[in-house]
Parts: structure tokens; sequence; C-alpha cells
């Protein structure tokens, strides 16, 4: 099944409606849908480079609006749904602790997971469960799917077809060690 939903978005970047369909992709992708925007981006920019700049800016414009209603879903159905599980299984005071270590530290969350392969959609969810500021939620979202969207498009444009493997087999592989290196680089400089 996701192999037909991936084939099938895919086909979107051959029509005319592309820049459309990948604003929807991007949108639900951000808070419902499995497959990442970058699978409809690469082969629009590839096929028109000139138009690599307009196609990540759409990109990151629906991808930040996507994630705003995973932050309301997060939001909106905690209390429904999330608290009465939680209380059920005698946790709720254990998401208490959750909520304060992650809006400590949730504009990272939102940072990484913005710009690596991990789900987005979970950390979309998981800011308006927790009640992450919503302020730090948009600007982390802006500058996370920025780069990523951005970076991708910047690489096509530059490079063209040779890149695209690249891309799609280590680009994610390329920012999850630069997270990783980036948030150790901070905790180095926070405990020393």
């Amino acid at each position: 099944m996701i192999r037909k939903l991936y084939d099938w978005t895919l086909s979107l970047a051959e029509t005319r409606y592309a820049l459309w369909a990948l604003a929807a992709v991007s949108f639900v992708e951000s808070s419902v849908f499995p497959i990442p925007p970058d699978i409809l981006m690469i082969p629009m920019i590839i096929a028109a480079p000139h138009r690599a700049w307009r196609i990540a800016a759409v990109c990151t414009i629906a991808s930040v609006a996507g994630a705003l209603l995973g932050y309301y879903i997060g939001w909106g159905l905690f209390e429904t749904v999330g608290r009465p599980v939680l209380e059920f299984y005698g946790k709720l005071e254990y998401f208490d602790e959750f909520k304060a270590r992650y809006n400590e530290w949730g504009a990272w969350a939102v940072l990484i997971a913005g710009v690596t392969p991990f789900p987005f959609k979970v950390i979309t969810i998981t800011s308006g469960a927790t009640g992450l500021s919503l302020a730090i939620f948009v600007l982390a979202s802006i500058v996370a799917r920025g780069l990523r969207f951005f970076i991708v498009a910047g690489l096509l444009w530059k490079f063209g077809p040779p890149i695209r493997d690249f891309i799609e087999k280590r680009l994610g592989l390329m920012f999850t060690v630069f997270c990783v290196l980036l948030v150790g680089g901070f905790a180095v400089v926070k405990y020393l």
C-alpha cells in the first residue's frame, strides 16, 4: 500500500497541477501523510531548475501550514483522547513531567525533526499536546522546513540530476549527523 501511495505521489510531478499537488502533499505530510514532499519536489526541480526557489518556497509555506494543523490535532485531541488514555493507565503524572521536559527542549525537537527523516508529524502533534509555545513552534518550523527544502532545491539547482541519488539516499543521514553534532556541541558547551 505504501508503495502505491509513493508511486501515486510521484506521478503528480508530471501533471500541470504539480505545484498545487506539492503544496497539498507538503501540507498533509506535516500532520498525517506518511510520504515526504521531497519525492515530488525533486523531479519537479530537475524538470524545471529555474523554478527551484519557487518550488522550495511553496513546499516550505505549505509544510508550516500543515504543521499548524498537526499542532492543532495535538492540542485539540489531547483533552478528549490523550488525557483519558493516560489517566486510564495511571500515566498522567508522567506526561506532566514529559511535557515540562519537552517544552524546555521543544524548539530543538522541532528543528531536528524538521530537517531530518524523523516523521515531522510526530513532533507537530506532540508540540500541540504539550502546549509548546506557538510562536516558538512556528519559528522553529519555518527555520527547519526552510533549511530542508531550500538546501535540496539549491543542490538540485546547482548540480542537477547527478545529485538526485545523493539527496534520495544520503541527505537525510547528513542532516541527522549535522543535528547530532549541533546538539552535541551545545551540550558540551553547557556542561563544560
